[in-house]
């Protein structure tokens, strides 16, 4: 049976609601020169908060503070090291950052407009222009990415030609030591059900037979959960404590429903499968790192097996530069509002 497609409920009513008790008259002002900088960030996943998180470390060695605006607290885990904030109660900050242009980012730069703003691409969007990238476009000091390949499509995605600053990703800063235990494989999981929160990846159904197939051939899994997923569905295997470009050290292979960590797994020195589906749709350079790509659980092991490091251009254009990431990202955004405290 295959999974029911769960439909999310409309954001724009959930997510405007949230805005209109706060009006559109912007906090007014910025940070003055006694305060942390302070750095309100808006995502395309109103309540996650895991793009943010690899970005902690390096904001507290600067005294930062990087405050994720969310529409209430009913999805936050109270153990969250994001602070998080709601719009009307926001404190008054430096800079505004969104990670895309879907309704809540957009909404919140409309409440914010007195404030800089800068875009930067945290995960993978389709390279089409958004619906509301033309509201934010005109206000953008600074747009950044991880990588060439990243920038060109989020450049698609906001509509511009602009110069983009690749910065890398902050999740390669400390990639660990490949060290490959016989027989691991990394199972990279998406998210199976769309809600509120955010959507979802077809794909799942094919990569829970691909995990199967590979066991039943005598391979050990270790599932590498998005923070989304539904738990449960991979309750039968190992599932990592540590994030899962990490975990890529102990795998020979990883296989996955293509994602924004598949260019990081490869980067970490681990090869990877791609799952993909007829309703599945990433940008070409999610695929283009993927050693092999399967539509049938049945040509699993002998991808995995088979699985190989893409070419050094590839990889590169993919990837992007590597270690001090979350520092470009930082002197990027900083650059947004020099001169203004």
């Amino acid at each position: 049976m295959r999974i029911a497609e769960h439909v999310a409920l409309s954001r724009r009513a959930v997510l405007g609601g949230a805005l209109a008790g706060a009006g559109l008259v912007a906090l007014g002002g910025t940070a003055g020169a006694g305060t942390p900088v302070r750095v309100l960030i808006a995502t395309n996943e109103p309540w996650g908060t895991y793009h943010v998180r690899p970005l902690l470390a390096e904001a507290e060695r600067r005294g930062w503070q990087l405050i994720q605006l969310v529409p209430d607290f009913s999805k936050i885990d109270p153990d969250d090291p994001v602070r998080t904030a709601l719009p009307d109660s926001a404190p008054r900050a430096d800079l505004l950052v969104i990670t895309g242009a879907d309704d809540w980012p957009a909404e919140c730069a409309a409440r914010f407009r007195r404030f800089p703003l800068a875009a930067s691409s945290l995960a993978y969007l389709q390279p089409e222009e958004a619906a509301r990238a033309k509201q934010v476009r005109p206000r953008l000091h600074t747009i950044t990415s991880s990588s060439p390949a990243e920038a060109r499509a989020f450049g698609e995605y906001l509509g511009t030609r602009r110069e983009i600053e690749v910065v890398g990703s902050p999740q390669t800063d400390a990639l660990p030591q490949h060290a490959p235990e016989p027989g691991l494989v990394l199972v990279l999981t998406s998210v199976t059900y769309a809600d509120d929160t955010g959507g979802a990846a077809p794909g799942t159904e094919l990569l829970l037979a691909a995990a199967q197939r590979l066991q039943a051939a005598g391979k050990r899994i270790l599932v590498g959960l998005h923070p989304r997923e539904d738990r449960a569905l991979w309750s039968q295997y190992e599932i990592s404590d540590v994030p899962s470009v990490q975990a890529a050290a102990r795998a020979e292979a990883a296989i996955g429903i293509p994602g924004t960590v598949f260019p990081l797994i490869a980067a970490a020195g681990t090869p990877v499968v791609g799952c993909t589906d007829a309703a599945l749709t990433v940008p070409d350079y999610l695929l283009s790192v993927c050693s092999s790509t399967i539509d049938d659980a049945a040509q699993a092991v002998s991808a995995v097996d088979q699985a190989e490091l893409p070419d050094a251009e590839t990889l590169a254009d993919a990837v992007g530069p590597v270690g001090g990431s979350a520092n470009r990202l930082l002197n990027a955004w900083s650059g947004a509002f020099r001169g203004r405290r």
